[in-house]
Formats: structure tokens, sequence, C-alpha cells
């Protein structure tokens, strides 16, 4: 059944199934249809997210188990709500012992049931990266022993990992030298250090926790779908989101798949077919397929593009300008991207790289066609591809591919050809036309190299990019989140109508989101810093004495580091913070210092997870404790609270906007748990954090939150007319007046009903006026339809009118 309106709920041992279900009558009165869950199936003991599960096929314990989930679903059926759960087709959990089937695995090697489940090549033992030291090291110095756990033997690392043993080992295990033992089993122990280049299995990204599945394998597919299905059927569930679609081998395939196994349950009464949306990360105009059988993505792209309609595509230039004056880095994203790209594949992805050269090599040479195309050859045209390549990946089956793929091939095409040694550009063709499923050679290696391609396109894109390029890029920090492309600065109105026109044609049951588990910065932080893009000149004005101030503490502090740092404190600004609250400031300083570690790390520049410059980030935490310490820099932080209060009504006025966009456009609008009132948290875990929910039911209640208030009025609209919502046509509305630029309007109908909708962007003039001038959002504009100011607007950016 398609939800009329989700609410993410992110489950872990502290907070349960039943911790939920005292919220369903909230999340009732305030109009929600459907709880949107976090993974609900078995994860690794203590897991504060659900992704790494080893268990699929039962529901996790930890949070109240299959009679806790029964107790949540009944509850919310009572209110007439139901529930859409998160699943991971594309890994498990492999760490700490928990999972049986892999534990099976490194028992029994090849010949377990569970051998096929994993993406594993067999051509050697698999490798084990688990140690700190060379194998030889970690058994001299006492790190490697065999300890009889629950009546069997077993080899256990630093008292943390739990490996089996062969069976025929188990018995002679506790007198047999342990170098002798280890080389007998059915894998290699490692140094963690080895991984990104010798990891003979597919990881998830760069996680050696997670090993990747075969979901494409019927088998694998119905052993880790099979619950699901049960649920669907009992009615306990009325659909899916399905984690990292891009990562699996034939992600049509699997969708459609997944859709015929869906219809083939009979629904229960008035049901209607299950609800299906994929996370998929889509870059700027690539379409996402509609023969897939899904309703549509979880709504990244639909963040990107309401965040980036609040942009000032005037502020682009002067604020990328202050960046590359400021950092002495790229005024632009692409090289930032592009040396991402280089480093990640040269590193971090060598092995998987490596295989799939491997593969490729394999497939040259099965084909005479191909004589004079050398491994370097290929290496360097794969390698070169991927620096460049347009989007996750591509969807060709080695024997065929969608014709959508055709231009993201020769977009690849043009962008690689700067990069090309002489002469080699006729082995990318080459490539391509692999890719395309046109080239010559055999028809199995050919699936099997354009395969390994596809599934190394797209984690280099996440993690290149999303997870790199994203912290060392600073022009605005707004426009750099999961999805987004910080190079596309802003939207315009026209743009942003033909997206939501394709959305109403295409994708009406799409999801909605503007804020997600994976997001960097909270909806309401994004909608603080797209202020900056109207107010370059006072953003400089504020932040120049600020890095000076800066260097005065310390001038080791790399200046882009500083200038995140700085637009973080504005962005993530906690509402009614004081600049003399120390305990306040204090609890922001927390937060602020584990953003700026990972941030640090993640940018690899200066830090890193594998190699943390623990003095380099000392100093800056250091930094961040002066700055938030009324005693030290008193001046400083009033002088930043005076900025976050000249902006605010500019920042509100953004965050209704861009919930009432959530609420009206096409789609299905999703909820992220808490975000009802302002939600200024940061990456995770900062987006984790509990959520207060005595507070939003009694300003529920009271009415005393502009955005609660607003997001229950079109809930309730929603709820009274669900048709317009969820089938209407989007229709833009002209608009005149001295304020038409500002001012986006459209209309939608369906059966007799007709909504029309109106708000005001970049009103930051507007809101900042010192006359006071804020309340008249609006001024003389009129709608083509007939509707004037002084008739219909409100004092508020947003105006909607439901007529029945």
């Amino acid at each position: 059944m398609t939800p009329r309106a989700t609410y993410r709920m992110q489950f872990h041992k502290d907070f349960t199934f039943a911790d939920a279900e005292a919220q369903v009558p909230y999340l009732a009165a305030l109009g929600i249809s459907h709880l949107y869950a976090s993974p609900i199936t078995t994860a690794r003991t203590g897991s504060t997210h659900g992704y790494d599960v080893v268990d699929p096929t039962r529901i996790n314990p930890e949070l109240g188990g299959e009679d806790g989930f029964r107790r949540l679903a009944d509850q919310l059926a009572a209110h007439g709500m139901g529930v859409i759960v998160d699943i991971v087709p594309n890994h498990m959990g492999v760490a700490g012992g928990e999972n049986r089937w892999w534990h099976d695995v490194l028992a029994r090697g090849e010949q377990s049931d569970f051998a096929a489940f994993f993406d594993i090549d067999w051509r050697e033992k698999i490798v084990l990266p688990i140690l700190g030291d060379p194998l030889r090291q970690v058994i001299d110095e006492g790190g490697l022993a065999v300890e009889t756990i629950d009546g069997t033997p077993m080899l256990v690392a630093y008292g943390e990992h739990r490996l089996p043993l062969r069976s025929e080992d188990r018995a002679t295990a506790a007198t047999d030298d342990l170098a002798t033992l280890v080389d007998r089993q059915h894998y290699r122990l490692a140094s963690w250090r080895t991984a990104n280049d010798d990891l003979n299995w597919r990881r998830f990204f760069t996680i050696n926790d997670l090993a990747g599945l075969r979901a494409e394998d019927p088998a694998v597919f119905e052993a880790t779908h099979a619950l699901f299905f049960r649920l669907y059927a009992e009615g306990l569930i009325d659909g899916v989101r399905v984690d990292h679609v891009d990562g699996l081998t034939d992600p049509a395939g699997y969708c459609r798949m997944l859709r015929t196994r869906f219809d083939a349950i009979e629904p229960q009464a008035g049901r209607g077919p299950a609800y299906i949306v994929i996370e998929k990360i889509l870059a700027e105009g690539e379409p996402l397929a509609t023969d897939w059988g899904v309703d549509g993505t979880s709504g990244y792209d639909f963040m990107a593009q309401v965040t980036a309609l609040l942009h000032d595509p005037a502020g682009a230039e002067p604020l990328a300008a202050l960046w590359a004056e400021v950092s002495g880095r790229s005024a632009t994203f692409g090289p930032e991207e592009l040396r991402a790209r280089q480093e990640m594949l040269s590193w971090q992805f060598e092995g998987q790289l490596q295989r799939c050269v491997e593969a490729f090599v394999a497939l040259a040479r099965s084909t005479p066609a191909c004589d004079g195309l050398t491994a370097g050859m290929i290496r360097r045209a794969i390698e070169r591809l991927l620096w460049v390549f347009p989007v996750y990946r591509t969807y060709g089956t080695g024997d065929a591919a969608p014709v959508a793929d055709a231009a993201i091939r020769a977009t690849a095409r043009d962008r690689v050809t700067p990069h090309l040694a002489p002469g080699e550009g006729v082995v990318v063709d080459r490539i391509l036309d692999w890719l395309a499923g046109e080239g010559p050679g055999d028809a199995e290696r050919a699936a099997d190299a354009v395969r390994r391609f596809q599934q190394l396109s797209a984690p280099i894109a996440a993690k290149a990019v999303e997870d790199t390029a994203f912290y060392r890029y600073g022009r605005l920090l707004s426009r750099n989140d999961v999805g987004f492309d910080p190079a596309a600065f802003a939207l315009g109105n026209d743009e942003f109508h033909a997206l939501m026109r394709g959305r109403a044609a295409d994708w009406p049951r799409a999801m909605l989101a503007s804020g997600t588990h994976d997001h960097k910065r909270g909806e309401d932080v994004r909608a603080r810093l797209a202020v900056l893009s109207e107010v370059p000149a006072l953003w400089r004005e504020r932040v120049t004495p600020w890095l000076a101030q800066v260097s005065a503490i310390d001038a080791t502090i790399a200046p882009d580091d500083a200038y995140m740092l700085l637009q973080t404190l504005f962005g993530a600004w906690p509402e009614a913070l004081l600049p003399d609250d120390a305990p306040g400031l204090g609890r922001f300083a927390e937060r602020i210092i584990g953003w700026q570690e990972k941030a640090l790390r993640e940018a690899k520049l200066r830090s890193s997870w594998e190699d943390p410059d623990e003095a380099y980030e000392e100093r800056c935490h250091a930094l961040v404790g002066v700055l938030l310490d009324p005693e030290r820099s008193a001046a400083f932080l009033r002088d930043m609270a005076d900025l976050v209060d000249a902006t605010q009504r500019a920042s509100e006025a953004n965050a209704l906007v861009q919930t009432a966009l959530r609420y009206t456009v096409p789609g299905v609008p999703d909820l992220y748990q808490g975000a009802e009132l302002a939600d200024l948290s940061l990456v995770d875990p900062d987006n984790r954090r509990p959520v207060d929910y005595a507070e939003r039911r009694a300003l529920l209640a009271s009415g005393g939150s502009a955005k609660l208030g607003l997001i229950a009025e079109l809930l309730a609209l929603r709820k009274r007319q669900p048709l317009v919502f969820a089938q209407g046509s989007y229709t833009p509305i002209g608009v005149t007046g001295d304020r038409a630029e500002q001012v986006l309007a459209f209309e939608r109908t369906a059966g007799g009903t007709r909504l029309r909708v109106a708000i005001v962007l970049r009103g930051a003039a507007l809101a900042m006026d010192a006359a006071g001038a804020a309340d008249d959002w609006w001024g003389d504009t009129r709608l083509a339809t007939g509707e004037r100011a002084a008739d219909l607007f409100v004092t508020r950016p947003v105006w909607f009118d439901l007529h029945e």
C-alpha cells in the first residue's frame, strides 16, 4: 500500500520497538500513515544502525524480536497506520563471529552450503585482514590462541575475533603448532593494512566488517528475503526500502524479481501492491529507469533539488572566490573530485581494481579481435574511466545494456579524453563497447568483467566524492551532502518546475526526503547556510576577522579546516544558545569535536582513519574549545550569535519553504526522526541522537512551533484529500509583482480537487530588513490565477489553498 506520509525511526538497543510503540499515538495525531523503520533484522550485537546484518532470517532480539515487532505493527494498525522496513540485500556483517553463514564458510571453505552466498574469489584462501601486525609477530606476542568456546575449539585473535577451525583440526587444535594450524585453514590471516590490496572478496565500500552478498543467485535471494515476504503476507509490513541497490550485480533484475515476488503474494483486502523504493544516488540529469518495478527512490534526489532551490545563484562566484582565497584550494569542485577519485582508486580499491583489470584482460584474450591490447593498456583505460565516470554506475549485463546507458558512456568518453595516453583511446572504446554489451569475446567473461567494473564504479563515487571530496571542498557546505553535486550551486524556478512535472508523470509515489540517517547536515543546518548564498559580502565581512582570530590562537591550523569549522559553527548553532551560556557551549563543543574528527579523517589530507594524526586533531579540538569558551572568546561568540540572530528569520523561512514543498509536490513525504522541530544535526552519530518526543507531543498539542504546526496542517490536508496529493497533476502558476522572481507557485488537481501553493524563495533581504518588513513577504505579488497578497497571503513565506 502506498504510504500517505512516512516517519523514519532509527532502531537500536536503546530505542526499541517498545519505545516506538509508545510514540504511535503521537505519530497518528501528527498525521503520519506509515512508520519507516531502519533495518529490523538481526545485526551485530550493539549495532547502532542495523546495516551490519548477521542474520536476515529473524528480527533482531535487541530491538524486541518478532513478538515486539508484532506488537508495534498491531499498535500501528489500531491507529490505521502501517510499516515500511529498510532491507539490506547487498551485504552482511561478518565481524565478531556472529554470522553463522560466514562462520560456516570459514570452517568449510568452498564446500560450505553458503560458499556461493558471498562474492568470494575462490582461486585462493579467504583473506581475513584482522591482524595488527604480521602473523608470526602476532603469534609470538600471544595475540593469537586456541580457546574452547561453547565446547568447540576456535582460533581467537586479540580476545575479540573468533574464527572456526576445519572439523578435521578440532581434535588436535590444542597441541598443534599455531602457525601450522593456521596454515591449514580455509582462510589466511593478514594485517589489516593488506585489505585494500589483497582482499579477495567484495566488501561494502572500504569496510572489512561487511561482506558483499550475491543477491543475483536465486537461492541467496530467497534466503535473505523470506522473512520480508512472510511479514508482507501476514500484513505486518506494507513494503520495503532497498539499501544501496547499486552495489548489486544487476540492480534492475533484482528490483524486478523483488516486485514479482511481492506481487505473487496475495495482499490483504484493500492493501494494494507492496511499496518499494530504492536508495539510489542520481547524478545531475541522470534519470531513474521506469522499468524496474519500483515506486521510486528513497528521496536523496529530492533533498538535493529542494536544497539547491534555496540557494541564490548570485552567491556562487563570490563564495567560490572567498573559498579559494582563504584555503588556497580550487574554487571549483571538479579538481577536488578528480584528485579524490585518483587517490581512492590507487589506494583503497587497488585489490578490487586489479581483479577488474584481470577480468577484462581475460575477456580480451578470449578473442583475436583484441590482439594487441596489453594488461597495462586495459588498466590505464579502466583507471581513467573511473576517474571521470559521471554516475554511480551503468546497468549492462555483458550481453546487453539499457538505452539510457548510452548517454552515460558518451559523457564518460568525452571526459576521459584529456587523460588518455596517446593512441589509447581505442582501448577505452573497447571497454565502453563491452559495457554496452557490444564487444567481442566470451559471453561469460564479458558478464564477469562488466559486473566488476560496475560494482567498482559505485563505491569509487561514494568514497571518493561523498566521503572524501565533500570534506575537502568548502565553497558552501550546504551543497555538500549525500546525493548532491557541489558543482551545481543553485536551481532555478523553471528547472524545479520541470523536475516536479517529471515526478508527477513518472514518480508520483517516490519518497521525498529532506533529512536522512545518512545526511552530513540536518535540513535546517542547510537552510541556514543557504542564506549565506544571498549575503556573501556580509559573510566575508564577518568571517575574515574570525579567521584572523583562529590564526592567532593556533597558526598551525590549516585555513581550509578553519573555514569549514566556522561555517559549521554558524550552520549548527543551537536554537536559543546564548554567547555566555558556558554549559550549553560546552555541549555544543562536544558535538562539533565529534563532527570535526570525522571531517578531518574523511578528508584524508592531514589525518585519516587508517593513520590519524592525533597531534593535529588535538590542536583542532583545542581550537573548538577556545572558540566556544565565553571566558576566552566572548567577542567572537557575541559576533557569531549576532549573525545567527540577524539571519534567523531568513533561515526559518527557508526551513518552512522546504517543509511546505516536501508535503505538497508529487511524492510521498518522509519526516526524519525529530526533524518536525529544527534539525540542526551534523553527520552521524550526531544525527541519530535521542529524540525528545515529550516536547514534540506538547508542542503539537499547543501549536507552539511554526515548523511542526505547518507539518501537521499539511498532513491533515493530505489525509482529507489524499487523491490530489497522490495523483494530482503539477502545473506551474505564473506570478507578477515586484517579487515575482522570488515566488514559486504551482497547482495540483485531481478528481475535482485543486491545491494551489506559493512560496517565497531567497528572501534574506526581506527577512533582514531593519524596518521590520519581514512580515510582508509578498508585497504586491499576484498569481496568474487571480489571488493577490492583500487578499490571501499570510505573514509567512508559504501559502496554500485547497479547493474541494
